[in-house]
């Protein structure tokens, strides 16, 4: 097992959920069902890792057609552009 990819990939994915619309809608369940805390923590890791198998699975199904380059170029680019909208919005916002 490689295990410097398996600890890189575990690290920078955590410390992008941190904090994330994810984690916060989970506290928010929890918060409201207090006594269902365990139903929901598996709802939320199922949830998880179901987009995280789509992106595993898509991830290598592009780049049977397109470079890893190309799509680390792209998703660095659609990263900024996100970013450059929530920032405009937010300017905007009154």
């Amino acid at each position: 097992m490689n295990w410097k990819l398996f600890f890189v990939t575990f690290a920078s994915i955590f410390m992008a959920e941190l904090g994330d619309k994810t984690q916060l809608a989970t506290i928010s369940f929890t918060a409201d069902n207090a006594k269902f805390k365990w139903i929901v923590f598996c709802a939320a890791a199922g949830a998880l890792v179901a987009t995280t198998f789509l992106g595993v699975f898509f991830g290598h199904l592009i780049t049977r057609y397109i470079p890893p380059k190309y799509i680390k170029i792209a998703a660095g680019a659609l990263f900024v552009i996100i970013g450059l909208f929530m920032l405009i919005n937010t300017y905007r916002e009154p």
